[in-house]
This record gives C-alpha cells, structure tokens and sequence, in this order.
C-alpha cells in the first residue's frame, strides 16, 4: 500500500486482511469486519457498526496483573474482569469470575443429582426460537440431566448457536440483505441488568439484541433432519466432561481466593494446557486446513487441540470435531489461534457462570433438586469499572478503517 502496510485478498477479489501501522483489519469469508489496534495504551477490537470493546490493566495483586474489558453496544457498556498469563514470550488473558460459590453449591453442580432430571422444551422456556429452525438438525438437547454439567453443556451449546445465528444475520444486513434488517429470534422481556448477566458467548452480540429487540431466548427441540449434519453424543459428551473440569477447577480457585499465591514466573494459559483439548467455537473463525484450503468454523462447532506449543505465528494444530455443513470438514486438521483459542475458553467459563447463576435461580423448581447455600463470595478482583471513552475509540477506529480499506481498493 502506497502510505505503507499490506493488503491481501482472496481469489474471489474479497479483501482478506489489511495490516498497517498499528492496524489489523480482518474479513470474514461470508462477511463482518473485525479491526484491532492501539489507542492511548489500549487494546481497542471493533466489529463495525456493530460495537466492540478496549481492554487495558486495571488492577495488580500479588504480582498477577488484571485486565478490564468494556464493551461497548447498543448505548450499553459491560466490563469484565481478566487475568493476564506470560507464556512463551507472549500475553494471554483468562477471565477472572466476579463472584464464588460456595464448596457446597460446586459440589451440587459437579455431582450426580439424587435422582435424573428431565427438563423439557417447557422448562426451558422454548419455543419456535427461528435460531434453533435453523440450526436444529444439528443440536438435539438431551432428553434428561443426570447432573448439572449436562444441563451446562446444552446451555453452552444453545448459547453459541444463538451467537452464531445473530452474527449471521448481522453479516446479512452489513452486506444489505433482508433490507438492511436483522431478523430477530424469538423473545421475551428482560432488563439490561439480566442481559448483563446472562449474555451468552458473545456479549456484543447479546447487547446488540437487547438494545434491539429484548432478551432473546434458549431454544430447541426440533428433531434433526435426515442426512444432516449432527453434533454427535461422543463430542456432546467430551464437552460435559470438559465442563465437570471446569466446575472442579473454579471450586479450587474459590477456595484458595484472594490467598492463591502469584505465578513465580510464565504460566501456561488455559488455551495451552494439556488437561484441556475441547473447545466449543464461540465466534467466526476463517481457518486453513493442514492441505492450505481456506474454511470456516461458527459459534457451537467443536475443536480438538493437537498440538500444546504455538509456532512463530501463535497458532497451533486442531482437529475439527463437529460442524456444520459448507462448515471446515470434520476430521480436517487445522490451524488455529492460539489467542483465539484462549477466548473459546474464557467464552465457556463465562457462559458456564450464567448457567450456574440460572440454576441457583431455578433449583428447587421445575424437577431440579434443592441446592445447599447458593451465597456467594467475593473474586479474586473488585469487578470492573467500565470505562465511558470506547464509544469515541470505536468511532475513531472505524474512520481510520475505512481510509485503509478505500486504499487497499485503488489500483496500486
């Protein structure tokens, strides 16, 4: 490019990538433009006209810093707390709960119930949610819950292809199908403070939704179409032991507490340890398998991770466990961020934690068996403050992406 940086495009003419100083500017195979940069020592990430977030330290204790993220979407701001990790030279950050439970309430959560649960579409609070018409032949809830980390696991799942649904529809109107209009899910009332808590697997998204339409909704039920696509018991059920993992790490992480003693030195982060090898999509991924064919992946397919040490460009290996059809094939090697599979992570603890606040809510209720103390304590950090200026970066940012983009364009 004449004023430096370098623009490349896929065979199609699509411009793939833009990289100036300071600058990434990233688009998806079937739409969306995701650009990062630096903007007063922050780490600002915008998805167009659809908001984004800015990231930067905010708190130090014993050694460990922290990180907030605000999201900004919909006239809303949403700050999330996260752990920073040093691996291999490089920066990783993991999100730091705001809250615990309690030993008792993570020892409901982890063990069998009393007796199975069967749950329903009823229960669930479904319907005819036009996110599970589309994606039904290939998420099939499970009839009944034995424990809670099978409730979580279609929890998970549920969230993701509402994610993956919104930001298809999204990518549609940026692109001016449907008139400019993104189709809504099905819906019910909620309050910015619910949405906040509950935002599923993306929060840009779940903002976007409630500042348009409301809450939108779990959904599921519909039975899988003949020849289609699924996501199979054997991944559903390494995705349920993933999530008992889970619950078992963050009881040990409230017990120890703001008394856990700081890493001496480089930590490996979640992305990379080799305890843990599935990871649920929770966005947009334009991937290149092992024999260079460019693919993609969406929110609630399925990775394996092959490989535990990223090379020179951070990425590491990953078989492709479950897609979706014109998706990257199952079986098919690919490489994979290894950032981006430490935000799949995060994703997951994040949505594990609103299952497990919508479970305190509901125990008792509706089948489920009473949960001890369902109390909470303090994390290991004080939450957040969001900070009020990401509006104005955002803003600034999707200016000087735009002036790249229109020079990527002229004839060099």
């Amino acid at each position: 490019m004449k004023n430096g940086g370098s623009a490349t495009f896929r065979k199609n003419g699509q411009v793939r990538s833009i990289q100036t100083h300071g600058m990434t500017i990233n688009h998806g195979m079937h739409g969306g433009r995701q650009v990062t940069s630096m903007h007063n020592g922050r780490t600002v990430v915008g998805y167009g006209r659809h908001g984004g977030y800015s990231q930067r330290a905010y708190f130090n204790r014993g050694g460990r810093s922290y990180y907030q993220r605000t999201y900004f979407r919909g006239g809303h701001y949403y700050a999330y707390g996260y752990r920073g990790y040093g691996w291999g030279g490089r920066s990783y950050y993991g999100y730091a709960p705001p809250y615990y439970w309690g030993p008792g309430y993570y020892g409901w959560a982890y063990n069998p119930w009393p007796a199975p649960v069967y749950w329903g579409v009823g229960a669930w609070g479904w319907g005819g949610a036009p996110w599970y018409g589309f994606y039904g032949p290939y998420f099939a809830p499970y009839p009944v819950y034995p424990m809670a980390a099978f409730w979580l696991t279609d929890y998970l799942i549920a969230a993701n292809l509402q994610a993956a649904y919104a930001a298809q529809q999204e990518a549609a109107a940026d692109q001016g199908d449907n008139n400019g209009e993104v189709i809504p899910p099905a819906i019910r009332n909620a309050s910015a403070d619910e949405i906040a808590a509950l935002w599923s697997t993306d929060p840009l998204v779940a903002a976007k939704l409630q500042a348009t339409y409301g809450a939108y909704m779990l959904g599921g039920g519909a039975p899988p179409a003949s020849g289609a696509t699924q996501l199979s018991p054997e991944v559903k059920q390494a995705i349920t032991d993933e999530m008992k993992y889970e619950i078992a790490a963050e009881k040990a992480a409230a017990a120890a507490g703001q008394n856990a003693p700081a890493p001496s030195g480089d930590q490996v982060p979640p992305a990379l340890d080799p305890k843990i090898r599935i990871f649920v999509v929770s966005s947009n991924e334009d991937l290149t398998t092992s024999d260079g064919t460019e693919c993609a992946l969406t929110a609630g397919d399925v990775i394996y991770r092959v490989t535990d040490q990223p090379d020179s460009d951070n990425m590491v290996d990953a078989t492709v466990k479950s897609s979706k059809k014109d998706e990257c094939a199952v079986g098919a090697t690919v490489g994979v961020s290894a950032d981006d599979i430490q935000e799949m992570h995060n994703q997951l603890r994040i949505t594990m934690d609103a299952g497990l606040k919508e479970l305190a809510d509901k125990q008792g209720k509706n089948g489920l068996p009473a949960a001890p103390d369902t109390k909470t304590t303090a994390g290991e950090v004080p939450a957040p403050t969001p900070d009020t200026s990401v509006s104005s970066d955002l803003a600034q940012q999707q200016k000087d992406a735009d002036a790249a983009e229109a020079e990527a364009k002229q004839p060099q």
